[in-house]
This record gives C-alpha cells, sequence and structure tokens, in this order.
C-alpha cells in the first residue's frame, strides 16, 4: 500500500512552484550557491512558522532530527545553523514579498464570494498599522524613541477572507499617514479608514480616483451643514447630513462637498462620527460598514499570537522582513488550503493541528476531517482493543 507524504510535504504541495523560481530569478537568489538553495530556505522557515520554532538552533535541531524525511519535504540540502543565519542575512527579502502576492491573488480569487453580511458587492478594505517592538540593542536599524525599537506594518486587508493584499514594513518613527501614499487605488472600493489618517489631501486623491472612503471625524472638525437628510432615530441613527469643510486649509485641498452621518453606539455608549463621500448607500449601512473595520484589528492580533513575529531568526533589516514575508506566505497558503479542502476548521486550529503532526504521513483532508470530530474509521481501519480479544 502506497504511503503519502509527510503533513508538512502535503500542505508545501500547494505552493506554485514555478512562481517561487521565477521570483528567485528575478532577484538572482539562487547565483552562485551549490547547497541550500533559496527554496531549502523558504521550506525551513515555513516549518519554523508552522511549528513554533524559537530560534535557529531549535529549527535545525527539530530538522535535524527528522533527517531520513527532510528529503521527501522538499528539502535538499543540509541544514544547519550557519548555512541558515547566513540565508536570513544575504538572500534579498523581496524574493518572499513577490511570491507572497502571487498567493495574494490565488487567495483572493477563492474568496471573493465570501458573505459578509452586506449586500454590497464591491471591494472592502480595511487600512492600519501595527507596532512590532524590537530590541534597541540588538536591532538599531529600528531606532523607534526613548531607548527602544520597532517596525511598523502597514496593512490593507480584503475583508472578503481577511486576505492581506498590501503591506508595508517601516520603521516605528515613520507617520502612518506616508503608508498611504503608498496605496494603489481601486475604482470602486471602499476604504475603511481609522481617523489618525485623517488627511483630507490624501481623502481627496482617494475621492478623485473615483473609490470611496469611509473615516471617522475628529471633534475639532471645522465644517458646515449644507443638507439634512431625515433618518430613523430608532435604529440609533443621528443625523444624516451634507457638509464643506470650513477650514481655511481644509476647504482649499478637499473642496468637494461630504457626508456626515452620526450614530450611537449603543454598546460601549459613545457617540461616533463618520465622513464619506459615498452619497449613495443608507446612514445605517455607512455605520455597519465602518463596524467591518475592526477585522483588521482581529487580523493583527491573530498573527502575533499565532505566528512568529515577535521574536527573529535574525537581528538583520533583511533577515526580519524575510520572517515577515515568509510568515505572511504560510498564513495565505492556510487560508488557500482551507478553502480548497472545504474544512470548517478555523486557522488557528488549523496551524495547531500541523504544528504537532507535520511530520505523519495521513492524507491531509483525513486529518483535517478527523480534526473536525467528523470522521468515522471504516470497518479494515478499527483496531479491536488488547484485553477483549
Amino acid at each position: 500500500m502506497n504511503t503519502p507524504p509527510t503533513v508538512f510535504a502535503q500542505i508545501m504541495a500547494h505552493l506554485p512552484l514555478p512562481e517561487f523560481r521565477k521570483c528567485v530569478r528575478r532577484y538572482r537568489g539562487d547565483y552562485k550557491i551549490k547547497t541550500f538553495s533559496c527554496l531549502d530556505q523558504f521550506l525551513c522557515l515555513a516549518f519554523a512558522q508552522m511549528t513554533y520554532r524559537e530560534s535557529l538552533r531549535d529549527i535545525v535541531a527539530c530538522l535535524r532530527a527528522m533527517g531520513s524525511r527532510l528529503y521527501h519535504m522538499g528539502i535538499r540540502s543540509q541544514v544547519s545553523r550557519n548555512n541558515l543565519a547566513h540565508a536570513n542575512e544575504a538572500r534579498d527579502w523581496r524574493i518572499y514579498a513577490d511570491f507572497a502576492q502571487v498567493l495574494i491573488e490565488q487567495a483572493r480569487r477563492l474568496y471573493r464570494d465570501e458573505d459578509l453580511g452586506v449586500d454590497l458587492q464591491n471591494t472592502i478594505y480595511a487600512f492600519d498599522s501595527t507596532t512590532i517592538d524590537l530590541c534597541l540593542s540588538l536591532f538599531p536599524w529600528a531606532f523607534f524613541h526613548h531607548k527602544k525599537a520597532g517596525i511598523k506594518l502597514h496593512t490593507l486587508l480584503d475583508l472578503r477572507g481577511s486576505i492581506p493584499t498590501f503591506i508595508h514594513i517601516t520603521d516605528g518613527r515613520t507617520n502612518d499617514l506616508r503608508a498611504l501614499d503608498e496605496l494603489l487605488i481601486e475604482a470602486g472600493a471602499f476604504y475603511l479608514i481609522d481617523r489618525g489618517y485623517l488627511d483630507f489631501a490624501r481623502l481627496f486623491l482617494i475621492h478623485q480616483q473615483r473609490a470611496f472612503f469611509i473615516i471617522r471625524a475628529k471633534s475639532n472638525l471645522q465644517s458646515r451643514r449644507t443638507v439634512s437628510r431625515p433618518v430613523d432615530k430608532t435604529i440609533d441613527l443621528i443625523c444624516d447630513q451634507t457638509v464643506r469643510l470650513t477650514g481655511p486649509k481644509s476647504r482649499v485641498i478637499y473642496p468637494e462637498s461630504l457626508r456626515r452621518v452620526r450614530f450611537y453606539d449603543r454598546e460601549n455608549d459613545r457617540r461616533l462620527v463618520f465622513l464619506t463621500n459615498n452619497f449613495h448607500l443608507s446612514a445605517l449601512m455607512i455605520a455597519h460598514l465602518y463596524k467591518l473595520r475592526w477585522q483588521v484589528e482581529l487580523f493583527f492580533r491573530w498573527i502575533k499570537q499565532n505566528l512568529r513575529i515577535k521574536s527573529f531568526y535574525g537581528t538583520s533589516e533583511n533577515a526580519v522582513r524575510t520572517q515577515i514575508w515568509t510568515a505572511m506566505t504560510v498564513y495565505l497558503l492556510v487560508a488557500i488550503i482551507r478553502k480548497k479542502t472545504g474544512t470548517t476548521l478555523p486557522l488557528y486550529t488549523f496551524l495547531q493541528v500541523v504544528s504537532v503532526m507535520a511530520f505523519e504521513k495521513i492524507p491531509l483532508n483525513q486529518l483535517l476531517t478527523e480534526a473536525t470530530g467528523q470522521y468515522r474509521p471504516s470497518v479494515s481501519r478499527i483496531q479491536f482493543e488488547l484485553f477483549n480479544l
């Protein structure tokens, strides 16, 4: 009877390796490399992400313990701490960033019909950033402030499937507003933005590119009401107005009308004010859409808890970026497999199962079915208890 490959190898079989090789050639990642290729490096880092390895020494020790199975996992070279450390320092991180973009496109195609609970066909994005604290003595290139170091992950999340479509890594001192300049705005899409990004010049650029934004207003907003529309106050709407900016600078950099929606957040007992350039959706829909922005906060919390992006296997900027992009690739790969197999397992449970079964030779579909408690063994697989014979 043919035995299946290891669970880890079955997961890696979903990788589009021809596209990976294109990325390697684009940045000459394997130029003059005789052993320990970029693919070997990627597989080692992916293994570390899936099994929660703490350090390079930890990764090498676990892989060497399964030396006879490494070839069948796709790792063709001898794994050593020096090889892996040197690869993290020297191999261009853009190889893995470009490869992640390939998986992003694949994942978005799979999740494009995902139900968000709102009757809207437009693409909906949430944009925000999170800070990862680092030790200044080990990461001096990431100086933040007051003897601290850190980096920021600026992320644009497609809410259908929670797919990160854009990730921009900067040092902790970079103003969040600058990351908005890096976005390629998609016409017709909705951008849900935290009020920390309230900059009318940048918002007007989004408006000019025929996209929609929804953002919370600040308390010192200077505006003049021009139109008021009736609202149903029994559903916690306070007002729905068309306004013009009256600030000496804001009225120049955003000369068009804006829509202002006031909503009472009953759960937290607070009044929220939203600004948008969309005048077609209902006021209640505007409030419900902005509530979806919280998914990007949940995404940040999830990756920090379940992926290795808070402690790093190298201290250089290249090593840190490589590890972050590898972590994002693992996240996307698991999301793709979850959709293809039709499993109902949450991503967290999926990774937990893989972390303890990575070297087991069991069909992946069967493993995921057993993890949901739906698997029932056939008669041929039933093992009798020892003392019942």
